[in-house]
Parts: C-alpha cells; sequence; structure tokens
C-alpha cells in the first residue's frame, strides 16, 4: 500500500556512519540476490500449519572471522527484503562493507509463502499467523540456514519493530543490541481500531465476495488507503502540506491506482491481523514491566510522539522498565518521521558503543514537499 512508499523514504536522511567492525576477507555468494529457505510443514503458535513453507531473505557484506557484524532486518507490513536494498550500502543505513547483513522476508509479504503464492493454502484458506510466528520462521533461517549462533543487532521499522521487540523477549541472550523504531510489543486499542478499520474497508470492497473474489479489489482497497493516509502522518502535517483546495487532487492521487487481486488482499489482512493480535508479553506470561526487565539485549527505541499508526505507548513504557534509551522523533510527520529527522549518526554510534546514547529529542529540520 502506498504507506509503504512513504516509509521507503527515510533513508534520504537516515545517514549512518561506518561502524568499526572487523570484517573477513571471505565473499559471500549471492551478494544481494533473492534466496529462499525450505522449512517444510511450519506450525504455528496456534496450532496450524503453513504447507511448504519457505521464507525469503537476502544476505549483504562478509561475515568476519569471529561471527560478530550480523545483523538482522525483517521487513515491515507490506514490504519486501528487495525494498530494503536500497538502504544497505557504504554511505548508507547500514554499511556492508563493515557488516553481514541480512534482509528476512516476513510471513505474507507475498515473497516468503504468503496467501498469494500458496498453492495448497491460498488466499484466505491460509491460516492466521502471528508476530511471533515470523520471528521463529527468521530464528531458523538463521540458525539452520545461515549457521549463526549470535547476531550483533537486530532492527526494524514499524512491524519490522514489532519483530525487534519479539526478538528481544523470546530470544534475549541471541543478539547484542536491537533497535525497534516505531514498532510496539503490543498492540493498544486504537491500534487494533486502525487495522480492524483498514480490514473492514478491503472485505467491504463488492468484488471480495466474502474471500473468494472473482476480479480484482478497487473501492475497499482505496478507502483502506484512504485510512493510511489519515493516520501516517499528524493533522497537523496533513494541513500544512495540503491546502482545502488542493484536496481533491490529494484525494484523487491516493485513489489513482488502488487495486490489488484477491492475493494481494489476503496477505494485507492476514498481517495485519498478526498486528493485532500482538501482546508478546501477555504470550510470555509476564506484564509489560516484567518483560522488558527481562531483555538482556541493549535497547535504542526509536518512537515520534505525533505516531498515529503505531501507538508509541506500550514502547515509551518498555523502555522506561528496562532503562532503555528512548529517542524521540519532534515532528508532524508521525509515522514518516524517519523521512524528517536524521537518526542516523546516533543509531551508528549505538551499533558500536551503546552505552554512549541517552535518551534524547531529536528536531525536524526539514521543509517537507507540499502535496
Amino acid at each position: 500500500m502506498k504507506i509503504l512508499n512513504a516509509v521507503g523514504v527515510f533513508p534520504l536522511l537516515l545517514f549512518v556512519m561506518p561502524a568499526a567492525l572487523p570484517v573477513s576477507t571471505q565473499q559471500q555468494p549471492q551478494e544481494g540476490v533473492q534466496q529462499f529457505a525450505e522449512l517444510g510443514n511450519f506450525k504455528l503458535q496456534n496450532g496450524s500449519v503453513i504447507s511448504d513453507f519457505r521464507v525469503g531473505y537476502r544476505s549483504l557484506g562478509r561475515l568476519n572471522a569471529d561471527k560478530s557484524n550480523a545483523i538482522l532486518w525483517p521487513t515491515w507490513l507490506g514490504g519486501t527484503s528487495q525494498d530494503l536494498l536500497e538502504f544497505i550500502g557504504p554511505g548508507k543505513v547500514l554499511d556492508s562493507s563493515k557488516y553481514f547483513v541480512v534482509l528476512v522476508d516476513a510471513i505474507g509479504d507475498g515473497v516468503s509463502t504468503s496467501p498469494s503464492n500458496s498453492k495448497t493454502q491460498p488466499l484466505m484458506k491460509f491460516p492466521q499467523f502471528s508476530i511471533r510466528d515470523m520471528v521463529e520462521a527468521e530464528y531458523r533461517v538463521v540458525t539452520e540456514v545461515l549457521h549463526l549462533s549470535h547476531l550483533h543487532a537486530v532492527m526494524g521499522i514499524s512491524m519490522g519493530g514489532m519483530q525487534t521487540f519479539c526478538w528481544v523477549l523470546t530470544y534475549p541472550n541471541f543478539m547484542d543490541v536491537a533497535i525497534p523504531m516505531f514498532g510496539s510489543p503490543q498492540s493498544t486499542s486504537f491500534d487494533k481500531l486502525l487495522w480492524t478499520t483498514e480490514i473492514d474497508a478491503i472485505e467491504s470492497d463488492p468484488a471480495w465476495n466474502h474471500g473468494n473474489p472473482s476480479k480484482p479489489l478497487t473501492r475497499g482497497i482505496a478507502l483502506a488507503e484512504q485510512i493510511d493516509a489519515m493516520n501516517l502522518t499528524s493533522p497537523a502535517y496533513r494541513v500544512a502540506q495540503t491546502s482545502a483546495k488542493a484536496f481533491d487532487s490529494f484525494l484523487s492521487e491516493i485513489r489513482r491506482g488502488a487495486k490489488a487481486d484477491g492475493g494481494t488482499a489476503s496477505n494485507q489482512i492476514r498481517q495485519r491481523q498478526a498486528i493485532i493480535s500482538l501482546d508478546i508479553p501477555k504470550e510470555l506470561g509476564m506484564t509489560l514491566a516484567q518483560s522488558a526487565k527481562s531483555v538482556h539485549a541493549k535497547l535504542l527505541i526509536i518512537i515520534s510522539p505525533e505516531d498515529h499508526m503505531v501507538n508509541p505507548t506500550p514502547a515509551i513504557e518498555f523502555a522506561a522498565a528496562a532503562g532503555a534509551p528512548v529517542i524521540s522523533l519532534n515532528s508532524s510527520c508521525g509515522h514518516r518521521s524517519l523521512s524528517c529527522v536524521s537518526v542516523g549518526p546516533t543509531v551508528a554510534l549505538f551499533l558500536v558503543d551503546p552505552s554512549s546514547v541517552r535518551t534524547q529529542t531529536l528536531q525536524d529540520l526539514t521543509n517537507p514537499p507540499k502535496s
């Protein structure tokens, strides 16, 4: 959906300085090329099974001699590992001349086994899965396919940030540092309302036909994208960037090309259902504070107080209980604030020296282009 395009522009400002980690001379095969891990029948938390399950991933950079420079980056809602490629390389978000970067396609993104590409469980016959199921699949790729017993870092944006929280709670000794950006360890009532409303919008399309669409969806997808547009930034941002006179043009742009086949719509629904069900502390039999205190990795939590898409309250409370620094982005760009505020130097420093990073507020000094 169009929100993903908006999220994807953030690296223009998120410049990460090179980190001083040793690198081996061994060349990794298939630099950045799409690869797949075949995991057979994959049992989910709810007892259902995804048959013929495979996980898409890409690796860039070189693993150093002691295997201490691996960083895992899972995808956001609807995003793919291909979308993340532009962020990796010397002078970019993660410098692949210093780090061994693994980009993983989350379940349901249309690359890993999903409602849109499953031959045996197509469309809504595909079982519901959770954020934790995504992490369990990623863990198997890291350990069984890449043969890594430890990661230097896990990081991600939005749904990738949710997976990052899940990683540090499910496998607390598996990474040195973790950087959830605009993610959450549990969905609030506001989050649930947002994603439920988007699912309702998709399913309201006349072509949906109770999960058996006979033609592409248009109206329902357009409504879901309008809801995205309402929540992607703050009201102040939208009012400043789009005049009342320009509204018709703005709305037409949202609706233009709003179309999805049954498989893509099913992917969107299943990934949203995973977010709606997110509550990692409860799954582990803990309160939010208790779960935060069980974390062993060094955490850097990045939030926006104006985030109307992933409510920052649980992340802020988690950080307080864990004693982790919070980078708050003071920007009306909301969930899109990584495109408006540069956090690169802070992220780069944290990857090398976590103890040197403190809680701080970063100001938006940009002038976002008007619609």
